[in-house]
């Protein structure tokens, strides 16, 4: 079986998330998503609309995922890697190069953004309605 992982916070989950997990599945047999916990999303001073827990019930109800574990640190993807002993490592091409260094323990794969839709544009369009 091939196993694949991917991290994100998955927040306002859109078109172009559900686009990646699906073609994050498409390279294997199951999908493993480490989703941020909300204490790592403070540490990087990013904040989740959706709680660490509604953001895991709602990807753990898509049909690509087949677990969603945490990411509490930056550093934890070598260890989940082998823990999981996951095969292909996928993130977004915006990521290009920065997980290289998984090379050592598994293929590592950028697949393209979808286009026209990410959460900070959501979040952008939101605030034009509110702020007319």
């Amino acid at each position: 079986m091939k196993k694949v992982l991917t991290y994100g916070t998955f927040d306002l989950l859109h078109y172009g998330h559900i686009n990646l997990l699906k073609r994050a599945k498409d390279l294997g047999d199951h999908l493993t998503v480490a989703i941020s916990t909300d204490e790592f999303n403070a540490l990087k001073k990013k904040e989740a609309y959706h709680s660490f827990e509604n953001r895991k019930m709602i990807l753990e109800s898509i049909r690509y995922v087949d677990k969603v574990i945490p990411e509490n640190t930056w550093e934890q993807k070598v260890q989940d890697v082998l823990e999981h002993n996951i095969d292909i490592f996928v993130m977004g091409d915006d990521w290009k190069g920065k997980f290289d260094f998984l090379k050592e323990y598994c293929e590592v794969i950028y697949l393209p953004r979808t286009v026209g839709i990410s959460t900070s544009k959501i979040k952008n369009d939101l605030f034009k309605v509110t702020n007319g």
